[in-house]
């Protein structure tokens, strides 16, 4: 290696401290997803300490795209450092929206609590752990390298966590993403510090809603419940679906290992009178119940054999079971993918910089679930893009999230290492 990576690597060491601050100020601002809360204070707080470092900063609202209102805009942040020289682009995207908290946190989920090592909150792990030690990568490569050529990008997005169509997708469709402004793409997700993602299984939410008819609730006989219907639903995929999905595996080097199998989850379930009121509810027999499913699906499924267990699977319920309907809508598809080769330039950069600071072969691996590689490639075109970060995978949305301080930083120095390589070398 011409390149000694050893004063990059000292000062990003030396940055530790401000690792951590950078971290933990990021997770106390709360931008939950949905309804998409605080994206234009996180956006800008990330805007602003960049353009301190030299970045041109943008921020785009993607006006008109599901979610986007004026109470929660769908603010997303594109800094450009530019060296003067020309050479290729290489950009880090990172989410900045972060799920519900949900129960059982031991930790106050947005305090950013340090402990043992470890940053505790919601979105450590997924993925502003990975988005600051992006920040400190790029602002030490750049404060201890005066001869680098070309350009760096960072941006903060928007709505990964339901879709990415307020974020990576809009900023695709208006040419952020393209091939004249980017050539290698990084997405800090949390893969663990030692792998290279390059792609993920597929996607298919639905609704389902079952209908019936509104009636007194001590004179249900004069009604017909949705709920009791849904349950039906329910009741056929413990029987018949659950045990079908577990015999599918695929050959995709998925992780963890029990993604290998195709997977169903109940997103959320709701019948009958709504939640959000103070008091008693009223008596009636509930006339809809609507549920929203959540399929992965592997790279040997077909989408139309994906969505028919379940259309079968209904029809079958509509005949056998008296006064049975339903609807069946759907919601957000993306088909499995492995995008990027193994030769490609971000994969061998980043491995080879994953070797050398971790002194061990990097794994190769894909994703159980979609991130925003999947709109880069389909509307941007870009096929030289990774994910790569920081954070236990399994921890990704569970209570008590966190992330290791430690894997942060072999994670800034393999960003820097590899960026450099990317910038200088494959031109």
């Amino acid at each position: 290696m011409s390149f000694d990576p050893t004063p990059v690597f000292a000062r990003i060491e030396a940055r530790r401290e401000e690792l951590v601050a950078l971290t933990r100020d990021l997770v106390q601002i709360p931008t939950i997803n949905p309804p998409g809360e605080n994206y234009t204070d996180c956006a800008r707080f990330v805007g602003d300490r960049l353009k301190r470092h030299g970045f041109d900063v943008r921020y785009v609202r993607a006006e008109g795209s599901i979610g986007d209102s004026d109470r929660y805009p769908r603010t997303n942040l594109i800094a450009r450092w530019e060296s003067g020289r020309p050479g290729p682009c290489v950009h880090f995207n990172s989410h900045i929206d972060v799920v519900e908290v949900g129960s059982g946190w031991r930790h106050d989920p947005f305090a950013a609590t340090v402990l043992d090592g470890r940053i505790y909150g919601r979105g450590t792990c997924d993925m502003k752990g990975g988005l600051a030690a992006s920040i400190i990568a790029v602002e030490s490569l750049i404060e201890q390298h005066s001869e680098l050529i070309g350009n760096l990008e960072i941006s903060a997005t928007a709505d990964e966590e339901s879709g990415g169509y307020g974020g990576v997708a809009y900023l695709c469709e208006e040419g952020w993403f393209s091939r004249s402004r980017v050539d290698h793409v990084i997405i800090p997700e949390p893969l663990n510090q030692d792998r290279v993602c390059l792609g993920h299984r597929g996607v298919w939410w639905a609704q389902i809603e079952t209908h019936g008819r509104i009636a007194h609730g001590s004179m249900p006989f004069l009604g017909d419940s949705a709920i009791r219907h849904m349950s039906a639903v329910l009741a056929a995929f413990e029987r018949d679906l659950f045990p079908r999905l577990k015999e599918k595996r695929t050959t995709m080097p998925v992780v963890p290992d029990g993604a290998r199998e195709s997977t169903l989850n109940i997103n959320s379930l709701h019948g009958g009178q709504g939640e959000s009121f103070d008091g008693l509810p009223t008596s009636i027999v509930a006339d809809s119940c609507r549920m929203i499913i959540d399929r992965r699906f592997l790279i040997e499924e077909e989408l139309g054999e994906v969505k028919n267990e379940v259309r079968q699977l209904l029809e079958s319920l509509r005949t056998e079971r008296p006064k049975f309907n339903y609807t069946l809508k759907d919601l957000f598809e993306v088909v499995p993918t492995i995008t990027t080769e193994r030769d490609a330039p971000v994969v061998r950069s980043v491995a080879a910089a994953i070797e050398y600071v971790l002194g061990k072969p990097a794994d190769f691996v894909v994703s159980p679930g979609t991130y925003d590689q999947k709109h880069i490639d389909r509307i941007g075109r870009l096929k030289d893009c990774i994910a790569y970060g920081p954070g236990i995978l399994d921890l990704a949305h569970q209570p008590d999230e966190y992330v290791v301080i430690d894997d942060m930083l072999d994670s800034a120095k393999v960003m820097a290492l590899a960026t450099h390589e990317l910038l200088h070398t494959n031109r």
